[in-house]
This record gives C-alpha cells, sequence and structure tokens, in this order.
C-alpha cells in the first residue's frame, strides 16, 4: 500500500516549513499562503493552516534498510532524539525493523524506520533525499476494532493482529497505524487526539478522517 499524498493541519506552518526546509533539507515543491507542500520520496506530504487547535500527528518515514545507523547519525546532528525507558532507538524484532523518533516544531511525532525486510538497500550517502516514502500515518479512533472492521470490509488487510488500542493496517511500504484516543504515542510524551488527515492511496483512492 502506498500513500501518494498525505495531507495533515498544523498552526505552526511557517516554523515547520523552515525546520523541514532548513533545518532536515527536505524539498519544498510548493507553497502558498496557507499550505506547504514537500517531497518525501514516493510521496506528497503537505501541512495546511489549521481552522482551530494545535493538531499533532505521528507520521513515520521509510529510510534504506541498511543505512540505519548511518540515518540516525544524521539526525542527531540536526535534532534531539526522542527517548523511550532511556533508549533513543527501537529495536522491533517482530518486525524486522529499526526506528528512531524525534518531534518537529509542531509536536509531530516523526519516525526514521528503517525496515530490513524490504529490498531498498543504498550506497549513496544518507541526506534528505535518502527518505524514501510517507510509510505510516496514526489514525486516532474512539473504537479501534469496528474502525478496523470497516476498513477490511473496503478491501485493506491487517500488517498485525494488534489490540483494542493498537492495529496497523496495510503493509510495509505504506501502514495506518489506527490507535485509540488518549492511548499515549510511542517514544513520545503526548497523548493520541482526533486530528483531520487526509489520504490518497494507491488503489484506495483519497480517504479522509477525523473530520
Amino acid at each position: 500500500m502506498r500513500f501518494l499524498d498525505v495531507r495533515l493541519k498544523t498552526a505552526e506552518l511557517q516554523p515547520l516549513k523552515r525546520f523541514y526546509e532548513e533545518t532536515l533539507g527536505v524539498h519544498v515543491i510548493e507553497a502558498g499562503e496557507d499550505f506547504f507542500s514537500l517531497k518525501i520520496g514516493k510521496t506528497r506530504l503537505t501541512f495546511e493552516v489549521a481552522a482551530e487547535g494545535q493538531p499533532f500527528y505521528h507520521v513515520a518515514f521509510n529510510i534504506p534498510e541498511n543505512q540505519f545507523r548511518e540515518a540516525k547519525a544524521w539526525l542527531s546532528d540536526k535534532v534531539t532524539l526522542n527517548r523511550e525507558e532511556g533508549e533513543d532507538e527501537a529495536d522491533f524484532v517482530s518486525w524486522n525493523a529499526h526506528a528512531v523518533y524525534f518531534e518537529d516544531p509542531a509536536g509531530n511525532i516523526v519516525e526514521l524506520i528503517a525496515r530490513h525486510s524490504l529490498d531498498n538497500a543504498s550506497d549513496e550517502p544518507f541526506g534528505a533525499s535518502s527518505l524514501l516514502c510517507v510509510s505510516e500515518v496514526g489514525i486516532v479512533q474512539e473504537d479501534v476494532i469496528a474502525f478496523v472492521d470497516e476498513l477490511l470490509g473496503q478491501g485493506f488487510t491487517k500488517w498485525r493482529e494488534g489490540s483494542e488500542d493498537f492495529v496497523p493496517v496495510g503493509d510495509e511500504q505504506g501502514l495506518l497505524i489506527v490507535v485509540k484516543k488518549d492511548r499515549r504515542w510511542f517514544f513520545a510524551r503526548q497523548d493520541a487526539k482526533i486530528f483531520p488527515v487526509m489520504l490518497r492511496i494507491e488503489g484506495h483512492g483519497i480517504l479522509e478522517f477525523g473530520t
């Protein structure tokens, strides 16, 4: 499953744009008074001005499966890494993946994840252009199981069985991380809240959540 377009809301448009463009070096492909769009590999990631509140999300970017150490070093020079139980990286044994997390100026919990089962190794120096795609988007719901059942009825598939407060839907190229409202995000202090999300998914069209 591939995310072609991801649209999120923010109350920190200009600080966010400066961060991704200047701190991380991500290419801004379009910008206006109330939005900007980034090129995250094969995904167009857009932040739009929020009508109200302080929206924040969880998103993950796939990176080459052999470059986790290089990616972590690159990122550590630019941001403060988030920690969980004293650790600044995650070893997902059952997912065959390693990940590192940080927060951007809007409080979004951003993850770089090397999925070792994917055939995407690279011998190029790691940089912003090494971000391959948006591979996870957090979708917050009151009733996770009922919502996932709706997705399964629309032709989606589970990546793992999960639980009543966490189910990953899709595959390693694109996952909807469906979590229960007020569950604490992994590697973060924030509890999950419902904010608007618009996705264009290859083979599934446009989906909107939290509106």
